[in-house]
C-alpha cells in the first residue's frame, strides 16, 4: 500500500467525502485548504506544508509520517513525497 493510499483508505473508513476533511480542517485546526487542493494531496500531486500535514495526521490520529514519508527505496513511486 502506497502512503497516500493510506490517506485515502482513512478517509474512507470514516465515511467522510474530501469536502467533510476540508471542512473538519478549517473547524478544527483552523487550517483553510480547497477540496481541490486535498484531492491533488490525496493524489500525490502536491505536497502538503508542514501545518496542513500535521492537522491532517491529527484529524485522522496518525503521525504525519504515516502518511506523508516513504518507506527507504520507495522514494521513486509518485505516490510518496520525496
Amino acid at each position: 500500500m502506497r502512503k497516500r493510499d493510506k490517506l485515502v483508505s482513512c478517509r474512507k473508513e470514516k465515511h467522510w467525502s474530501q469536502q467533510d476533511v476540508v471542512d473538519l480542517l478549517k473547524i478544527r485546526y483552523g487550517v483553510a485548504i480547497t477540496e481541490s487542493y486535498y484531492g491533488m494531496i490525496e493524489q500525490g500531486v502536491r505536497m502538503p506544508s508542514l501545518p496542513v500535514a500535521m492537522a491532517i495526521a491529527n484529524l485522522f490520529q496518525t503521525e504525519p509520517a504515516d502518511l506523508f514519508t516513504a518507506p527507504r527505496g520507495k522514494q521513486h513511486d509518485p505516490g510518496f513525497s520525496r
